[in-house]
């Protein structure tokens, strides 16, 4: 899926929808959070928001809240789960070449070991 994919062949619109199986690990009316299929450390969940914004370069300003959304589902996950300490880690990628294969805005958020810097 390259970087113009439309909603209707966006994976996490598929979640959203449930025409696609994944592990729901939370959600409300703006947010929702799976975890990922390709873990990169013990713990690791993608949350989204549940209207398709392909990158951060297509944000408008009038998108700061669900961005703000985002971290906060990120720090709801850490406490339900129980790893808001020791800590955790939160990353976007923007654009295929720092990462991003979903071109559906989302948060990265790992936990379970200690994390490196730099990453990757």
């Amino acid at each position: 899926m390259g970087q113009n994919s439309s909603k209707t062949s966006c994976l996490f619109c598929n979640i959203i929808t449930g025409d696609v199986d994944a592990n729901i690990i939370f959600h409300n009316k703006d947010v929702i959070a799976f975890t990922d299929i390709n873990p990169q450390a013990p713990v690791h969940a993608l949350i989204i928001p549940q209207r398709h914004i392909e990158s951060i370069n297509e944000l408008e300003d009038t998108d700061k809240e669900i961005v703000g959304k985002l971290f906060l589902a990120a720090r709801d996950i850490a406490k339900q789960e129980g790893f808001s300490q020791p800590g955790y880690r939160v990353a976007m990628n923007c654009n295929a070449a720092a990462g991003q294969t979903v071109f559906h805005i989302h948060l990265h958020l790992l936990a379970g070991r200690e994390l490196g810097w730099p990453p990757g």
